[in-house]
């Protein structure tokens, strides 16, 4: 199932996800219901805070970036695909690096933004078995946009105040319902 993405402004996206147990109410349709709705809005992640649940838990799948001829990590993202859940970044390395990001519960704008290259975390898959890897390039920006969003922030959190500023009115536009996505989404003031 479909479900709407909540958009910027819902206070949803502001909480600290909660940790779940395998006993979560209707885990495995959730995951499904999640990965529908990331694919449907052309997405490569998506965490539950944006489709109104405020646990820890995000999806990933790299494949867009496999059939981009820019991307140096091509083979390795068409099979990165993965349910994290219970996530903790243990450890960010590396020279901070711009890349051009957007998210599907702030539609129609991308900034640049600085992250490390490489990620250490640990998670719990949807079977809860425990995993510990490091992830690197686009595979690690990923995780680091998700991984953000169960900690209750934002991409527009990492840029400059004066660029924020700047995005201000489109901001406040796309939390009033005045935006044209090509998904459905969950409005704050709506």
């Amino acid at each position: 199932m479909i479900m709407p993405i909540v958009a910027y402004g819902d206070p949803v996206l502001r909480r600290v996800g909660d940790e779940i147990t395998a006993d979560y109410p209707n885990l495995k349709q959730l995951i499904a219901d999640m990965f529908e709705t990331m694919y449907h809005a052309k997405g490569v992640g998506l965490a539950a805070p944006q489709v109104g649940k405020s646990i820890r838990l995000f999806i990933v799948d790299g494949a867009p970036f496999a059939e981009d001829p820019e991307t140096e990590e091509e083979e390795a993202l068409g099979s990165f695909r993965k349910v994290f859940i219970n996530a903790r970044i243990l450890d960010e390395e590396g020279t901070e690096w711009k890349y051009n990001e957007g998210c599907l519960s702030i539609p129609k704008i991308r900034e640049d933004v600085l992250r490390k290259p490489n990620v250490r975390i640990r998670w719990q898959d949807e079977t809860f078995a425990t995993h510990e890897d490091t992830f690197s390039g686009i595979a690690a920006r990923i995780i680091q946009h998700e991984y953000d969003h169960i900690e209750g922030k934002l991409f527009t959190d990492r840029i400059s105040p004066m660029r924020r500023q700047l995005l201000k009115n489109k901001l406040n536009d796309i939390s009033r319902g005045r935006v044209a996505a090509d998904y459905k989404m969950r409005f704050p003031s709506k």
